[in-house]
């Protein structure tokens, strides 16, 4: 499987970050199948005169699923949404997983999420405004013993 990871340098050898803020899946080394999202991603770093660059993989997804502690979110539904305000509040729940994937939550489901966690939204509201919506995904490397299963192929600037 071909991943992507947005970034302002080459990343040939990734590293389990903790995160300047709360995120999504807590700590790890995030990446995506969407190129796109990566690219997009990479619009962050262009605002403060970064380069943008979008890093490329591929994981033996095969191979790590007999070896490794994988945790799945299919989709945006109640357990998704549980680990994703959990980890945004600063709760890590993932201890125990070396890759977690899923949806990511974007400025739209932040949105929802916030509302959520105001209590303007019940579980099953947020969960219905995200059916209606596309999602992309992320996958996320927790542990330095998941990163073997991912090869650095090489790296793409993005000039526009």
């Amino acid at each position: 499987m071909t991943l992507y990871h947005g970034s302002y340098t080459r990343v040939p050898e990734p590293n389990i970050l903790s995160p300047v803020h709360m995120v999504d899946f807590g700590m790890g080394f995030y990446t995506t199948t969407d190129r796109e999202q990566a690219v997009k991603f990479t619009g962050k770093f262009a605002k403060v005169g970064k380069d943008r660059v979008v890093n490329i993989y591929e994981y033996n997804e095969i191979a790590a699923r007999d070896a490794l502690s994988i945790q799945k979110h299919s989709s945006a539904d109640v357990d998704w949404l549980r680990y994703v305000v959990a980890n945004r509040m600063g709760r890590g729940v993932d201890r125990d997983f070396d890759i977690v994937a899923g949806p990511i939550a974007d400025d739209f489901v932040y949105s929802v999420i916030d509302n959520f966690e105001l209590g303007v939204y019940t579980e099953d509201e947020a969960i219905e405004r995200f059916l209606t919506y596309r999602l992309t995904d992320q996958v996320v490397f927790k542990t330095e013993k998941s990163l073997g299963y991912l090869k650095y192929i090489g790296s793409e600037e993005i000039l526009s």
